[in-house]
């Protein structure tokens, strides 16, 4: 009986019928994404056993897949709202756990033909809400401002409006675009125009020097500024799962925050958590 059980068992196996592999989903920030793939890319290299589902969509559709039940991680450029917190504690009887997997430089892209250098935090506000228009308002030509930014499903989206912009609206005359790197080819290809994403992303453009205030220096999104906390616009970039982690999902998510998923993050532009 025992041999014949084995048999049935290793013929289930043959033909697919008993899944050995292991599944672990992964939904959210575009501004992570590419990271994501590598993390996961070099991860199941080593563990042929897991297989690591990536895909983007902005931070609020991660969000949404995890409070769904539908993504065992969500990446998310931004924390999480009490309000989507509260939602999956009614779902799962938790609020779920934040995990810090990369530190990130918000990057304001110009142009490479725009003389304009630097930026205060309020002329990136005034320029982002529409007060002002006009590049030779804040030092530049004669020119009207192109403002391009991200949709608001887009965790840089909803950062750069809670941690620069103080909360107000985006202008209305914002072009918004589903991914950063589409931001970036509309910048690189416009001289008048602005836009906003990871430092990672930053190809073909300028940063503008970001200052505080107009009494202050201006600093670029480089490594060094961004660890010591001089560049103005620092952000954590997280991970989210619906509950403690345990077993494969918590082995993956203990390795990207390891030595070499860390080193993953160095390489993909971004600034390890430690």
């Amino acid at each position: 009986m025992k041999k014949l059980l084995a048999a049935v068992l290793l013929a289930a196996i043959s033909f697919g019928f008993v899944a050995s592999e292991t599944v672990i989903t992964v939904k959210g920030s575009d501004t992570m994404v590419n990271m994501a793939q590598v993390w996961a890319a070099r991860y199941m290299e080593k563990h042929p056993d897991v297989k690591i589902q990536v895909t983007g969509g902005g931070s609020g559709t991660g969000i949404s897949a995890l409070i769904s039940g539908s993504t065992d991680i969500c990446n998310a450029s931004r924390p999480m709202k009490a309000s989507e917190r509260e939602k999956l504690k009614m779902r799962f009887n938790s609020t779920g756990v934040e995990i810090k997997a990369a530190l990130d430089g918000l990057s304001i892209y110009l142009n490479k033909a725009n003389p304009v250098k630097e930026l205060t935090l309020e002329q990136i506000k005034q320029i982002y809400t529409g007060k002002v228009t006009n590049w030779k308002q804040v030092g530049g030509n004669d020119s009207k401002i192109i403002v391009y930014g991200r949709e608001n499903s887009s965790g840089t989206y909803t950062y750069l409006k809670d941690n620069v912009l103080s909360g107000e609206d985006y202008t209305s005359n914002m072009q918004s675009l589903p991914g950063t790197a589409a931001v970036v080819n509309a910048v690189a290809k416009d001289k008048n125009a602005i836009g906003y994403g990871g430092a990672a992303y930053a190809k073909d453009i300028k940063d503008a020097l970001v200052k505080k205030d107009n009494s202050s220096e201006g600093y670029a999104p480089t490594a060094d500024n961004i660890k010591s906390g001089k560049y103005p616009i620092t952000r954590y970039l997280y991970m989210y799962v619906k509950s403690r982690p345990a077993g494969a999902l918590k082995e993956y998510i203990d390795w990207i925050l390891g030595q070499e998923g860390q080193k993953i993050v160095s390489e993909s532009g971004y600034f390890p958590i430690k």
